[in-house]
């Protein structure tokens, strides 16, 4: 548990770094570099965590969601955005 909080610590320390440090940044070319590497990056931690499903998994879902709805176990679209709204 302590080393979590170290590594966690250490982890906030080099963003601040690396804020400081792209403050300082004043060449426009180098801000571009920095944005597209961010950005390829995103999108490949977005890529690993979209997972494709079976289509047998795909079958269960759409079997367990008629169960839900022949059990009463959901709500109409409305009472969903009433909800959401409340959550603000």
């Amino acid at each position: 548990m302590h080393s979590i909080k170290i590594k966690a610590m250490n982890i906030q320390t080099r963003k601040l770094n690396l804020i400081e440090e792209f403050l300082r940044i004043s060449d426009l070319s180098i801000i571009e570099k920095l944005e597209s590497v961010i950005r390829i990056e995103k999108n490949k931690q977005n890529d690993e965590e979209l997972k494709p499903i079976s289509l047998n998994e795909f079958h269960d879902i759409i079997n367990q969601a008629k169960k839900d709805k022949a059990n009463g176990r959901v709500i109409s679209h409305d009472e969903l955005k009433k909800k959401v709204k409340s959550w603000k």
